[in-house]
């Protein structure tokens, strides 16, 4: 089977070992980046396509006679037609669960940062301020052990019990929302609803899939309901957020900071309020909670078993 890599270099820096991929196809051709006038054209003889961020519309698929299969480098559907894939009976497959740690790690590197105020002490030391304190150390900005503390995740599903994981390491207290509001097999989770949890929550990481129901669920009202010294943490997805209402009570400080490793619109090429960086206690990275090498290689690797897997006529990671 012939093979297409649209858009490698979103999660290949040169770094990656293509082995187990190209041991899967009879022929794979790569690419770097792909606009959008340009998929139907590089699909035209490919029995399989792997894409990350390009959009497999009804378009694209009717141009490509020979496609059977779609490989998502990512867990997200959002970018393919699925409807239009049924209809041309071209299989889709997304990838799940590789890139937990990752997420974890970040999600505690920005906890940590802005509950000991790294960056704030950083420029601190750069003024000169340290040379010329009368004592040892500085204590300008007050620090918080995590232990004790309670860790409010929103979306309790692979990456929201990864996070959980890690909390627990650090003695952290776990409460939790669920999609249906049930109980996890978790003897030691507290669930509770949203608004119990923004109230409760000394640190608030949010797991969720944005869908119309949560588009902007933290906003100028969420907002308000949260500890004045808690944490908001978003690796998640940018709409979750309203940006102005967040930049608002960082400066306000209804809220003690936030770490944010998505925005609504990817790269940011309009007007964004969270990438102000005179705001206080705001941390903005971007998007690269998911990208730790060992996860990209795993990313990288599941696509192959996919691809394994239907050519033997197993259902693996099938979502069409």
């Amino acid at each position: 089977m012939r093979a297409v890599f649209l858009d490698r270099a979103t999660v290949d820096a040169n770094d990656l070992d293509f082995g187990a991929l190209e041991a899967a196809v009879r022929q794979i051709d790569y690419f770097d980046t792909c606009g959008p006038d340009e998929a139907a054209g590089r699909l035209a003889d490919a029995d399989i396509v792997i894409t990350n961020k390009v959009p497999m519309d009804a378009t694209t698929l009717a141009a490509a006679p020979n496609l059977k299969l779609i490989c998502l480098i990512a867990t997200g559907t959002d970018n393919v037609d699925t409807e239009a894939a049924r209809a041309h009976d071209v299989a889709v497959c997304n990838i799940r669960d590789y890139c937990s740690n990752s997420v974890a790690q970040h999600v505690f590197a920005m906890i940590l940062s802005l509950n000991r105020h790294l960056k704030a002490y950083g420029a601190l030391l750069r003024s000169g301020a340290w040379m010329q304190s009368p004592q040892f150390c500085m204590l300008d900005y007050r620090i918080d052990e995590l232990d004790g503390k309670v860790l409010g995740i929103v979306g309790y599903g692979v990456l929201g019990r990864a996070v959980a994981r890690v909390g627990r390491a650090f003695g952290m207290q776990i409460v939790a929302t669920t999609r249906d509001g049930r109980q996890p097999d978790d003897e030691h989770l507290f669930v509770l609803s949203l608004p119990e949890l923004l109230a409760t929550a000394d640190v608030v990481s949010l797991h969720c899939p944005l869908t119309e129901d949560t588009r902007c669920m933290i906003n100028a009202d969420t907002l308000a309901t949260m500890k004045p010294d808690a944490l908001l943490i978003n690796t998640a997805r940018g709409g979750l957020i309203d940006s102005k209402a967040l930049i608002n009570a960082l400066n306000n400080h209804t809220i003690g900071g936030a770490g944010i490793d998505v925005l609504s619109q990817e790269p940011p090429r309009d007007y964004e309020p969270l990438l102000d960086h005179s705001v206080p206690r705001l941390i903005v990275t971007p998007h690269i909670a998911w990208a730790s090498l060992q996860a990209r290689q795993n990313a990288l690797n599941k696509v192959a078993e996919n691809i394994c897997a239907f050519a033997r006529g197993e259902s693996l990671n099938r979502v069409v």
